[in-house]
């Protein structure tokens, strides 16, 4: 009888630091509904163990350029308008739109300010532990995430997730140019979040 096959050992949770924000202005009512996604008073925290918990999940995907032991990421919750003005100035699309991904590691951003990017590969900061390495900012309106919430037939929680995890696959290089890369990435944003229904 053959020895039993342990299970693999679980992806280390790599380091985040997170700079979250929801726009006080706000109605408060909305950010109500959102719970502790909006909640300024619990700030990044439930975001954090979330987005720590995706990464962890996505590391052996991800291109060696983009494996790393701690990541740095912003995250703003803001209103129709302020993603409209987002949405007309780097995509030149009129409107508001439920999220916008903009990627620090996309080489695609030839034309726009060069974003200061720390020196990569085993560069350590004052103490002594790995600079994070920097991949974005995610922008979610939440006006916009409560409409559609109810028109996919799920709580506004569930929507935000939904949205921050389209945001984080973008910032990681997933892109859908097409039906078939779009279903591939709907399909790992589906697998992220049954790791969050599992937390």
């Amino acid at each position: 009888m053959g020895a039993a096959t342990e299970p693999p050992a679980p992806m280390p949770t790599p380091d985040l630091d997170l700079a979250f924000e929801a726009d006080p202005e706000l109605p408060a009512a909305l950010r109500q509904a959102a719970g502790p996604w909006a909640d300024p008073l619990q700030g990044a925290e439930p975001w954090h163990g979330l987005i720590s918990t995706w990464l962890a999940a996505l590391t052996d995907e991800l291109p060696a350029v983009l494996q790393a032991p701690a990541y740095s990421l912003g995250l703003s919750l803001v209103g129709d308008e302020e993603i409209a003005a987002l949405n007309a100035e780097w995509r030149q699309k009129p409107g508001a739109t439920d999220v916008l991904a903009f990627a620090a590691q996309d080489d695609g951003l030839d034309q726009a300010p060069a974003i200061p990017m720390p020196a990569w590969g085993g560069e350590d900061g004052e103490d002594g532990e790995p600079e994070p390495l920097e991949l974005g900012d995610i922008v979610i309106s939440l006006e916009t995430a409560a409409r559609q919430a109810p028109d996919h037939g799920h709580p506004l929680e569930r929507e935000l997730l939904f949205l921050a995890s389209h945001g984080l696959l973008h910032l990681l290089g997933w892109d859908h140019p097409d039906d078939a890369s779009l279903a591939a990435m709907l399909s790992r944003q589906e697998r992220l979040l049954a790791t969050t229904d599992r937390r």
